[in-house]
């Protein structure tokens, strides 16, 4: 793989990477026993779904993440033969809207403002729930962009997503490094250009694509080796 010029700024996926969708199993465990886990795997499965189904069917089919992210609960809990209220509905929502945080975000984050790193997120989250979301993991002065692919009408791994991260903090793409824990979000970023890192924290195979992420750590904390 060609050489890259260290990166001068980190762009971090949320769901999944500072964020832990996986976190609502709880809640859901509390709601339906025993299959928590299940619909939250579900959950997270359908909603990627959800995403690439708009995002290659054109914007007129566009819908905001938080939409996506509520019609995909639905359809989990149906196929689940799980019984969901609204009391339970709202519950689960309001869970996913207050994601846990993984327990390194907070000292990498610290550590890349004390070294003059420029940071932000860039997400398929729409701003209200990023807004909601990044406030209450306190994360909200340690990054300095939270953003959107809202106004693109198109999610990840559109290459219009991603160049809302070059047109906040300026280009070339091979200067930004992306991370994400979500080794499809990984790819597509490699192949938009930027210089990608992939936070493998659950041991998956990589995607079988022909192409890999530029580096791969088992935790966010491998984002400082990039950065000395």
């Amino acid at each position: 793989m060609e050489k890259r010029p260290p990166p001068r700024a980190v762009l971090f996926d949320a769901y999944g990477t500072l964020f832990d969708v996986y976190s609502v199993a709880l809640e859901a465990g509390q709601l339906f026993p025993g299959r928590g886990d299940a619909l939250a795997q579900l959950w997270r499965d359908k909603q990627i779904e959800y995403t690439r189904l708009v995002s290659m069917s054109g914007p007129q089919h566009y819908r905001p993440f938080w939409e996506i992210t509520r019609e995909a609960l639905l359809f989990s809990a149906e196929k689940l033969g799980l019984m969901l209220s609204p009391e339970a509905e709202l519950r689960l929502l309001n869970a996913y809207r207050h994601l846990s945080v993984f327990p390194e975000n907070h000292g990498v984050l610290q550590a890349l403002k004390a070294r003059g790193i420029p940071t932000g997120i860039l997400s398929n989250g729409d701003p209200e729930m990023l807004a909601v979301t990044v406030k209450g993991a306190g994360l909200g002065g340690l990054l300095d962009h939270v953003l959107s692919v809202h106004p693109t009408r198109r999610y990840k791994t559109d290459p219009a997503a991603y160049q809302v991260g070059v047109d906040a903090l300026g280009g070339p793409a091979r200067e930004l490094l992306f991370v994400s824990s979500n080794g499809w979000d990984a790819i597509g970023a490699t192949w938009f250009g930027f210089t990608t890192l992939w936070v493998n924290r659950s041991g998956a195979p990589l995607e079988r694509l022909g192409t890999a992420p530029h580096h791969t750590g088992s935790t966010l904390r491998d984002v400082l080796t990039l950065f000395p």
